[in-house]
């Protein structure tokens, strides 16, 4: 592929599941961000002037919403480019490096209404007192933001994206604040002036709560932890379900994005043919990713047996030098017909050996049987030497449908 590395690849249109993806994710991105700017301003201004200090702060909080709607639509359409020379797994990184972003924002947002509404408190006179206004302000936000929050939700549970479910708790998050906000507006209309700078507290502890939440989860996933036991045992149990799979080993899984990753090392009957164990490992990789919602890619690895109990066998020779020690030490054998084919098989720190003869015309049962016995006898000296299986043939046919 030519590529220049400089520059991102275009989105994979010739992948409706990603375009799809994108467009969902966007579509339901404006929508909050038109909602957030309605509902910033209108906190900001009438927090002000309705003499509420937690209003104002929830305001604030709407205004790190649409921040947060500018980066996940940033980062859906950057992660929705397809693979390229620099980024061979894709660019889903990218949303989950902006989620950490959207958790430390949080964070420093939770610090700063903390600290205005701490030193209002140590200073009485600079108490707010709210008004009727604010308070039905506050009640709105809370209606619009819970919707705003289901809707977000759902379409992040479609697109399986951890990003946009960030974004959907960022809108809960403003939901609760402002119902800790309506709270401390009664109380501080009732005579308790301190309620709605406590209030403002309690909004910025859930608002970091959240950061801490979403922050924690997408650095697991930049460092590569593993999917849920649970999901991994899923993963495992479709693989033992794959016909010719005998056991696995070295099952790995990772998460990029709303994509999961999966390596595996499957052991297969060590005489099958290298096609069928192709074979089998191709219907292990579709198996997962047509029925795990959330596998993408799956790298199988085939094994005659455990490598991870059994030695790397770095010190057998190979097929040709071992083939030659055969054909050396048969060439004393008299009158020995022409070989047709020799398979090997590395097992257990050994190589059987199946070969198959051209069977001579005027060959016997008992001549046959002796041939073998010689050639026992000469294989047996070989290094590394194990089981040896003899076939005759009178012609080899090759038919095809």
């Amino acid at each position: 592929m030519s590529h220049n590395p400089d520059t991102l690849a275009k989105p994979d249109t010739t992948n409706p599941t990603e375009l799809e993806r994108y467009n969902q994710i966007k579509k339901v991105t404006i929508v909050g961000a038109l909602l957030n700017i309605f509902l910033a301003f209108a906190k900001v201004i009438f927090g002000y002037i309705g003499q509420s200090q937690a209003l104002v702060a929830d305001g604030v909080h709407s205004f790190s919403d649409l921040v947060s709607d500018a980066l996940v639509l940033f980062a859906a359409k950057h992660a929705s480019y397809e693979a390229d020379e620099s980024h061979p797994y894709g660019h889903g990184r990218i949303e989950t490096a902006i989620t950490v972003a959207l958790g430390l924002f949080l964070f420093a947002i939770a610090g700063g209404i903390t600290f205005d509404a701490i030193r209002r408190l140590m200073n009485p006179a600079a108490l707010m007192q709210p008004g009727t206004v604010a308070l039905l302000i506050a009640i709105v936000s809370v209606l619009s933001k819970e919707y705003l929050y289901r809707y977000t939700l759902r379409v992040a549970l479609q697109t399986r994206s951890n990003m946009l479910k960030a974004n959907a708790w960022h809108h809960r998050s403003d939901a609760i604040s402002s119902i800790v906000v309506v709270i401390g507006l009664v109380g501080t209309m009732l005579g308790a002036d301190y309620l709605d700078a406590i209030a403002a507290i309690g909004v910025a502890i859930m608002i970091a709560k959240i950061g801490w939440d979403i922050s924690i989860q997408s650095i697991r996933e930049l460092v590569d932890t593993a999917l849920e036991p649970e999901q991994v045992e899923n993963i495992k149990q479709h693989i033992l379900n794959v016909s010719g799979v005998r056991k696995l080993h070295m099952l790995r899984t990772r998460q990029m994005g709303g994509n999961a990753l999966v390596d595996v090392h499957i052991q297969v009957d060590p005489k099958i043919s290298v096609s069928e164990g192709h074979y089998i490992s191709e219907s292990v990789r579709s198996k997962l990713i047509t029925s795990v919602d959330e596998v993408t890619d799956v790298m199988v690895h085939i094994d005659s047996e455990d490598d991870e109990i059994m030695l790397a066998p770095n010190d057998l020779p190979t097929r040709d030098a071992f083939v030659s020690q055969l054909e050396a030490r048969w060439k004393s054998i008299d009158s020995i017909p022409n070989i047709q084919r020799i398979d090997l098989h590395y097992i257990d720190g050994l190589i059987d050996v199946d070969v198959v003869f051209q069977l001579a015309e005027q060959s016997s049962i008992s001549a046959a049987h002796d041939l073998v016995t010689k050639l026992a006898e000469q294989a047996k000296e070989i290094e590394f030497m194990g089981e040896l299986s003899v076939a005759f043939s009178e012609r080899t046919e090759l038919v095809r449908k």
